[in-house]
């Protein structure tokens, strides 16, 4: 298995978002001595009350500064909000300043109130991810200048300054659990992965057919197949559940939509679930209805919290069922003291991960 540090980059009370990037480089450095496979962050836009995370290309700048092992990247570029060439600009040159360790995620964007405040269409947000991938291939290409003529991006007679150092480019993500992009994921040898938001036994099936056409392409090389949740780690389950649990259980609230005019929590959560009924996918709008339930949580395994024996035993189960084989653990969540999220990184990466290094749950 392969260890991926994970952040929101939360807001904090009580701190600046320049306080809160210190603490994040703090964290980053640590999992980085502890052999983290990898750092990833996330693209959020427009919401001060949740994340304080806008700019994943800063984020890798800085963090390629401040580590010396770890694949930094984002996951994702939410590609319809970028200029085509821009981006691939910007990719190139993050692949040089990281000599090599530039992890690529590309992803349309899952919330429709990135777009509005850019003048852009979000229901017009895949198939310009998807042409992406070309894209990035003819400019990263061996022919310079390049040009491309596609449905949504399009470029004529232009030379980078600077390719990446990784050939013909950097490792390429797409986290999705819609079957038609797990297709193309496999057709283009894309890593992929899901969230904690949709049933793993609701996964199981789609990764198992990403894999069946993986095999039938011919790459001669496993993906990378992820799941990202909260994760904590303490001497005890007691210790862990005790520290962690109730900040775990609110760790998610600012996904919700805001509250209309004499809207109660539980009404949020409500509208929120019901979103995921309307695209299908029941057994996510039951997830997203008990997400805030600390019992439901701990019940199903949503959240891994508990001693690092009991952590370790968990990931084995759930990677085997759910069919990852990298997990991106985020350790840092709601109001976590600093030196309890320290204290569950040291020990997770001390503790757990060399139990499951050389573990292949596919």
């Amino acid at each position: 298995m392969k260890f991926a540090y994970f952040s929101h980059v939360w807001r904090k009370n009580n701190m600046t978002p320049h306080e809160r990037y210190e603490l994040l480089w703090r964290e980053l450095e640590l999992a980085d001595d502890l052999k983290f496979d990898y750092g990833f962050c996330v693209e959020h836009h427009f919401s001060p009350h949740e994340s304080w995370m806008s700019a994943p290309s800063l984020f890798t700048a800085a963090a390629g500064m401040r580590t010396k092992h770890m694949r930094i990247g984002p996951m994702g570029y939410v590609v319809p909000l970028y200029d085509s060439l821009r981006l691939a600009e910007e990719i190139a040159l993050l692949d040089q300043m990281l000599d090599g360790r530039f992890e690529m995620g590309l992803v349309p964007g899952i919330n429709p109130s990135y777009f509005g405040p850019f003048g852009l269409d979000y229901d017009a947000r895949k198939t310009p991810t998807l042409e992406y991938i070309a894209y990035l291939r003819a400019a990263f290409g061996e022919v310079q200048p390049f040009s491309f003529e596609g449905k949504h991006h399009n470029t004529k007679e232009a030379t980078l300054s600077v390719q990446p150092v990784q050939k013909p480019h950097p490792p390429i993500w797409m986290q999705s659990r819609d079957p038609e992009t797990l297709e193309f994921c496999a057709e283009n040898g894309l890593n992929t992965g899901y969230f904690l938001i949709y049933p793993r036994e609701d996964a199981a099936p789609r990764y198992q057919k990403f894999l069946e056409d993986w095999q039938k392409v011919g790459w001669d090389h496993k993906p990378n197949i992820a799941y990202c949740t909260l994760v904590y780690v303490d001497e005890t389950d007691e210790k862990a559940i005790d520290k962690a649990l109730k900040f775990a259980a609110r760790a998610y609230e600012g996904f919700l939509p805001p509250a209309l005019p004499g809207e109660s929590f539980e009404d949020r959560v409500a509208r929120h679930s019901e979103k995921f009924n309307q695209r299908g996918e029941d057994g996510a709008a039951v997830i997203m209805a008990n997400l805030f339930d600390p019992d439901y949580l701990m019940d199903n395994d949503l959240v891994f919290i508990g001693s690092a024996e009991t952590v370790t035993a968990k990931l084995r189960k759930h990677s085997k069922s759910g069919v990852f084989n990298t997990f991106m653990g985020e350790f840092n969540f709601h109001e976590l003291a600093e030196e309890d999220v320290m204290r569950s990184i040291k020990l997770f990466g001390k503790e757990v991960m060399p139990e499951l290094r050389d573990f292949q749950p596919f």
